[in-house]
């Protein structure tokens, strides 16, 4: 509870009180991302960090002002913070791609004139009432056109797409 530790104690406090809402609540966090990871987690990160640091630092300054210490610390937390966050990019789902897997068997309004092999886009209504336009592409020749209901059989991550096929096509091939 001393200089320079007291400075990113009370912000260690709120990450953990955080952390114990988030694990005993269930909770779910959608916000933004900082370094392609989930914001909380880097800012938690980050806070941890830096909070160890100037605990070690305080302790361990030697000739060094110990005002210094905190920005060494908010630069070294920053750093290993960036580095731990490129593992964890790797671990973690793509929030964007996840929430595409979601729409996978529902149906969609064909929203184009056509939808081809390389072209359409169709409006899909989520499952909490949420509405999107994605792109669609078919594999076939069906006619696909303005609405067209449709139904999603397929998500292409790389080509941020959706493979469709004619809702009524579906239904007889059950």
């Amino acid at each position: 509870m001393s200089f320079p530790t007291v400075l990113f104690t009370p912000l260690l406090v709120l990450v953990i009180i955080y952390w114990v809402v988030v694990i005993s609540l269930g909770a779910d966090f959608e916000s933004g991302a900082v370094l392609g990871i989930p914001a909380p987690i880097y800012i938690s990160l980050f806070v941890a960090l830096a909070w160890f640091a100037t605990l070690s630092g305080g302790e361990w300054h030697g000739p060094v002002p110990l005002w210094v210490i905190p920005i060494a610390a908010i630069v070294l937390a920053a750093v290993i913070a960036r580095l731990l966050a490129i593992p964890l990019q790797r671990m973690l789902p793509d929030g964007p791609d996840a929430s595409r897997a979601d729409f996978v068997g529902l149906t969609c309004v064909i929203r184009t004139g056509r939808v081809t092999d390389a072209f359409g886009q169709a409006e899909v209504h989520a499952a909490d009432g949420s509405s999107a336009i994605i792109q669609v592409r078919q594999a076939g020749r069906d006619e696909l056109h303005a609405g067209t209901v449709a139904l999603i059989y397929d998500v292409d991550p790389e080509g941020e797409f959706f493979w469709v096929l004619p809702a009524d096509i579906a239904r007889k091939g059950l």
